[in-house]
């Protein structure tokens, strides 16, 4: 006799981990929420409401779960509310005990918002599930996996950041770096301070920090006397880091440093390890980035002094072939100023005012998010056609189940159905998703044209590599000139560029109010402006 809910006595099981992509919908009060509906629409007894926020991808890890399968076994329960089946177990053993417990009747019910699974039905239809679950959690490994290493190339700190800084929560995902912890980061810095006046031992500077200073880790416990030593032999901390950690593939940091290597270095040297090799010895601001223009090899650089017969004494750093390819090469040496000024004259041409950033990224978030409403429309008939799909699947499987159509007829049919719904492409990205990528994307073109100025004139050697990293590929110096392939979209910033800097030179001072609307105007009826601020290619005049 099939079993009512009447006589079954549920679990209310709410399970919720940090892991989910959908942080909204699968948070323990959402669930809960739903799962109650379901017990008043359908009267259903519940003894026990259970949360848990532990990840089920290890087994015998959470102990509520561990309590709910104790009072299946004792008696006290006989049936699971849940809202999926990957709430119960993402793990081989936890679904093998509630695949038991189910088949042995134990459990006479594990209902869910989709259906239901009971002792007497097909075991496959659970086991497909868990299986699905279990999977994901494999996926999500690989996939956190190759996250961090894309994290890494990108000079993003991949991990979690060291005592002095802290990982930035604003930044959008996949683009995450480490930034100054306040509380923190000047106290990091008087540590090595005191190091590199050579009258303090580590030990001594730990004492200091901890007892003097009351310097903790981010939760709130003193530091260690091993976590201090780690900090002062840490290459982070001059712009460098390793990663997979003894890998020996170290990575240039975005992360603003708070020692130069050069301090670092005498650092090491009052630790007593003197030869313990770093990375790179110097940093020059342009050095391993260019390729001779008439051999192709590398371009590097090197310190020059030069003496005056009045005794005068000049110190500069120049650029030049490694010869590597060809000894005989005849590329001239290229001091930094100038090669500094090259650079800068390219920059200037792509460079825009903050006032037009502003308003270009106005336009490009209000056109790209009247799409939404569109977007939104299509997705929904696209997945009412796939659901009418997956319907027509479930009747072709019940007809052949019957006998009704043959076998070859289902595999056929079957085939062109799964190819409808393929080519309804509701697999891929939300439109939310494309529509947050495309105004990503165009925030950091317009960011680099904004900044790119700047930050070559602060003189800070990691920014000004990273401008040449972001400007173009195959840089190069051929004739002592140096030339780079822009990259395309920023190529249309250079006719943007020219027109806005027009409209700004008849009207100064920007930052008057009148002025800025002026501003506002004239970049609207501008013809060249207008045709050319929407760098996506949907749209594109």
């Amino acid at each position: 006799m099939k079993q009512t809910n009447s006589k079954i006595s549920y679990i209310l099981y709410a399970r919720k981990s940090s892991e989910e992509d959908n942080r909204q919908m699968l948070s323990l009060d959402s669930q809960e929420n739903v799962l109650k509906d379901i017990v008043v629409r359908e009267g259903l007894h519940i003894v026990e409401v259970l949360r848990e926020s532990r990840s089920a991808k290890e087994p015998e890890q959470r102990p509520v779960f561990a309590e709910m399968v104790k009072m299946i076994k004792t008696g006290k329960a006989n049936g699971i509310l849940c809202w999926k089946m990957d709430r119960l177990a993402r793990n081989p053993v936890d679904e093998g005990l509630i695949k038991y417990l189910l088949q042995s009747g134990r459990i006479q019910n594990i209902k869910t918002p989709e259906r239901d699974y009971r002792p007497g039905d097909n075991a496959l239809i659970a086991s497909v599930e868990f299986g699905m679950a279990n999977q994901y959690i494999r996926d999500l490994s690989t996939n956190v996996k190759r996250g961090l290493y894309a994290k890494a190339e990108k000079g993003l700190f991949p991990t979690l950041a060291p005592i002095g800084y802290v990982n930035c929560i604003y930044d959008p995902k996949g683009t995450k770096r480490i930034i100054k912890d306040p509380k923190r980061w000047h106290l990091v810095r008087k540590m090595f301070d005191l190091i590199l006046d050579g009258n303090h031992t580590p030990v001594q500077v730990w004492r200091i920090a901890t007892q003097e200073w009351g310097l903790t880790t981010k939760w709130g416990k003193l530091l260690g006397r091993s976590t201090a030593y780690t900090i002062f032999t840490n290459p982070v901390y001059y712009g460098l880091f390793e990663y997979p950690a003894k890998s020996g593939k170290w990575h240039k940091g975005i992360h603003e440093p708070i020692i130069t290597p050069e301090e670092y270095d005498r650092v090491q040297v009052v630790l007593g390890i003197k030869g313990k090799p770093r990375p790179h010895k110097h940093i020059f601001s342009f050095s391993g980035l260019m390729k001779c223009g008439n051999c192709g090899a590398m371009i590097t650089a090197q310190h020059a002094t030069k003496r005056q017969k009045n005794g005068n004494i000049h110190r500069y750093i120049y650029y030049r072939c490694t010869k590597h390819i060809d000894p005989n090469c005849t590329e001239k040496c290229l001091e930094e100023r100038i090669l500094l000024k090259q650079i800068k004259d390219v920059v200037s041409k792509i460079h825009i005012p903050p006032e037009f950033h502003k308003w270009v990224m106005a336009k490009i978030t209000e056109d790209i998010k009247n799409d939404k409403i569109f977007n939104t429309e299509v997705l929904g008939n696209k997945e009412q056609k796939a659901k009418n799909i997956d319907k027509q699947l479930d009747n072709l499987l019940n007809l052949v189940s019957r006998q009704i159509i043959s076998e070859e007829n289902y595999v056929s049919k079957k085939a062109e159905l799964l190819r409808e719904k393929a080519r309804l492409g509701i697999d891929g990205p939300s439109p939310e998703d494309k529509t947050q990528a495309l105004i990503s994307k165009a925030k950091e073109d317009f960011d680099f044209a904004r900044d790119c100025q700047n930050e070559l004139e602060s003189g800070d050697k990691e920014r000004c590599r990273r401008i040449i990293s972001k400007l173009g590929s195959n840089p190069s110096i051929k004739g002592r000139i140096f030339s780079i392939c822009i990259k395309k979209v920023l190529l249309a910033m250079e006719t943007l560029s020219k027109e806005v800097k027009a409209i700004h030179s008849r009207l100064k001072p920007a930052k008057v109010a009148e002025n800025s609307r002026k501003f506002e105007l004239l970049y609207a009826q501008n013809p060249v402006v207008r045709g050319r601020w929407d760098l996506n290619p949907r749209s594109a005049p």
